[in-house]
């Protein structure tokens, strides 16, 4: 069932290029390790599948290398300076399954309608200005048949953690991500059928969610 929209605390692209040009040269040291397990928990489930993969959000391109070989990569994300890491990465790993990593407003990708068998972003929706355009960007990216695959924290009403996140959501322009976001802010394409949700390691305080594309 969709979702109505919902209010978000906004971002906009200058505030997430400003927070990870400071993130990207410590990201791998840093929030790298604790998404490092959701990461190839994530990478397991892709490479189930076979065809084209569009990552977005690839970052400093942690999933790279643990793509399948027979998987055609192609990674966007915002920010030139993640990117470029991403590409040291590519090149240091020889790795010869990436079409393309390109500089790109997951809001608008540039890619025709059904290009990808399979589209992935981790750790992404929190920091987009506009999940629900890149929801919609990614059903229509995606082919009929195909599957996406989301991982992202999910905020919680009430406890301590509920708290601190809502505490948190006033200063999401410094973070660069929003630390108030609701799954349900992602169930608004009637193209995509959710069919599958897990824990994400560690400690379940990520999600992962598994899409169909619909005709």
């Amino acid at each position: 069932m969709l979702q109505p929209r919902l209010k978000l605390v906004d971002l906009d692209n200058h505030d997430v290029r400003r927070a990870y040009k400071r993130w990207a040269p410590v990201y791998d040291a840093t929030f790298g390790k604790v998404v490092e397990a959701g990461v190839r928990q994530t990478v397991a489930l892709a490479n189930k599948y076979d065809g084209r993969l569009l990552e977005v959000g690839v970052g400093t391109g942690l999933a790279l290398p643990l793509y399948k070989p027979s998987l055609r990569v192609t990674g966007i994300d915002l920010s030139p300076d993640m990117l470029q890491r991403a590409r040291e990465r590519a090149a240091k790993s020889r790795l010869r399954n990436i079409e393309a990593l390109a500089e790109m407003d997951a809001t608008a990708l540039s890619f025709p309608d059904r290009s990808f068998d399979i589209t992935v972003a981790m750790y992404v929706m929190t920091v987009v200005p506009d999940p629900e355009k890149v929801v919609h960007e990614i059903a229509r990216v995606t082919r009929p048949g195909g599957v996406a695959i989301i991982v992202n924290h999910f905020s919680v009403e009430r406890g301590l953690r509920g708290a601190v996140e809502k505490r948190l959501a006033g200063f999401a322009d410094i973070l660069g991500w929003r630390p108030e976001f609701p799954q349900d802010a992602l169930m608004v394409s009637n193209k995509l059928e959710l069919i599958q949700v897990r824990p994400v390691r560690p400690f379940g305080f990520f999600r992962q969610l598994l899409f169909r594309r619909l005709p």
